[in-house]
């Protein structure tokens, strides 16, 4: 049985209380505000002992830095390609989509929790 852990505490919580998809990087300097005398490497080995144990969701955001979510219910990710900006939605797969997921993968089984790419509309009206 794993030991209780303080920091690990203070990182679950710190993910738990936002809806901000944040770095490992904006965790720990969120956490260093709090207690100067936690370390960069304590944060990581925390994050990944979370992930492991399902409590918190790892979202690879392709070149750019992980980001973590507190996993309280199944729901999907839309990804800005620009920013980065990770938003949480939910959909439902229909028969009419899981069949046709089906007749071009060989999945049988799957969730209804996935992600997808675009550009958020700050970084479109930069452009």
């Amino acid at each position: 049985m794993e030991k209780y852990s303080k920091q690990r505490e203070e990182v679950f919580n710190c993910i738990k209380e936002t809806k901000l998809h944040p770095t490992a990087e904006e965790i720990y300097m969120n956490l260093k505000l709090k207690n100067p005398n936690i370390s960069r490497g304590t944060v990581y080995r925390n994050l990944n002992l979370l992930v492991e144990k399902g409590l918190v969701n790892k979202i690879s955001n392709s070149g750019k830095p992980d980001k973590f979510d507190y996993v309280c219910k199944p729901h999907s990710h839309a990804i800005c390609k620009v920013c980065g900006k990770v938003y949480d939605f939910e959909i439902l797969l229909d028969d009419e989509i899981s069949s046709s997921i089906k007749a071009q993968t060989e999945l049988e089984e799957f969730s209804n929790e996935f992600t997808i790419y675009g550009i958020c509309k700050s970084c479109k009206n930069k452009k």
